[in-house]
């Protein structure tokens, strides 16, 4: 399991946990980089970026892709970045990942988007898709190319951003980590909506809407599209279980992470089996 990093190891890289028991616990086993691997180009692009968020991991053709953020918090002068490596596991003699520089940027006050918390699906093709996205102007689209892991050169499809899912309507557009798959010949689209890092005043919930294209539009259960302010519940506080979010999904398990407030508000990793009914996923606050 890869994580977001702590400013205080190893210069704020993404960490590693490993888990032996099928994921009830996690020993700490290292971070992506040390001191002399940070990405340096990060600190001239962005200045007080202090650790690295949300990286999202794909394998393709033998090659891990290490998709990161950076920024700082409540901006939107921030980057996505890409490290590669042959290996996870940082045991191994031959692992580390390779800097591999930028792959999309957004500018404080020029630009209506914000390029962190990357996500990485395939579409039927065969082309790789980079979902993305934290308030603002929501979800963004783009493509991507292998093997560079990078945005796609313009004609395969356009390389501006497309808006896949907002708050539309609402005094706080609060949504963010994005993550797609696919199952059943539906792309299923996950979001995070309202405020994640209160601790037990956090109000994060999962959200989700489903398309038949990887492109969109996602469409919630009433069919209302994700652009305009559709998603149905997935996930939302619920008990001690507070503030759930920040979802990845792997191989049918879904994981997040909330609040407990029966331990003072200590921050959990939660995974469980994400079942499905008619169609559309469902996760319960007790299962897993």
């Amino acid at each position: 399991m890869y994580s977001t990093g702590d400013v205080r190891v190893s210069f704020g890289a993404p960490q590693i946990r490993r888990s032996d028991d099928g994921g009830r616990t996690w020993e700490m086993v290292g971070t992506a980089w040390d001191a002399s691997g940070d990405p340096a180009w990060v600190r001239d692009e962005i200045d007080g970026v202090e650790n690295f968020w949300a990286p999202e991991l794909v394998e393709h053709d033998g090659t891990w892709y290490l998709y990161y953020s950076a920024s700082t918090f409540g901006s939107n002068d921030s980057a996505i970045g890409l490290a590669t490596a042959t290996m996870l596991d940082p045991d191994d003699p031959d692992f580390g990942w390779t800097d591999r520089g930028m792959v999309i940027r957004s500018h404080a006050g020029e630009d209506h988007f914000n390029a962190i918390d990357p996500a990485v699906v395939t579409g039927a093709d065969g082309n790789p898709w980079l979902f993305f996205g934290s308030f603002w102007g929501g979800i963004q689209m783009v493509p991507l190319e292998w093997p560079s892991g990078k945005v796609a050169p313009t004609g395969r499809a356009a390389a501006e951003p497309v808006t896949v899912a907002t708050r539309s309507g609402v005094p706080d557009p609060a949504i963010e980590a994005p993550y797609v798959v696919e199952r059943d010949g539906w792309y299923y689209l996950f979001v995070s909506w309202d405020r994640c890092c209160s601790g037990v005043d956090s109000t994060y919930s999962v959200q989700v809407g489903r398309s038949r294209d990887v492109t969109g539009p996602y469409l919630d259960r009433d069919g209302v599209d994700m652009a305009l302010g559709g998603g149905s519940p997935v996930l939302a506080s619920s008990g001690s279980m507070i503030g759930p979010g920040g979802q990845s999904l792997s191989k049918g398990w879904l994981g997040y992470h909330f609040y407990d407030g029966d331990d003072g508000g200590a921050h959990r990793l939660a995974i469980q089996r994400l079942a499905w009914q008619d169609g559309w996923p469902v996760a319960t606050p007790t299962a897993g």
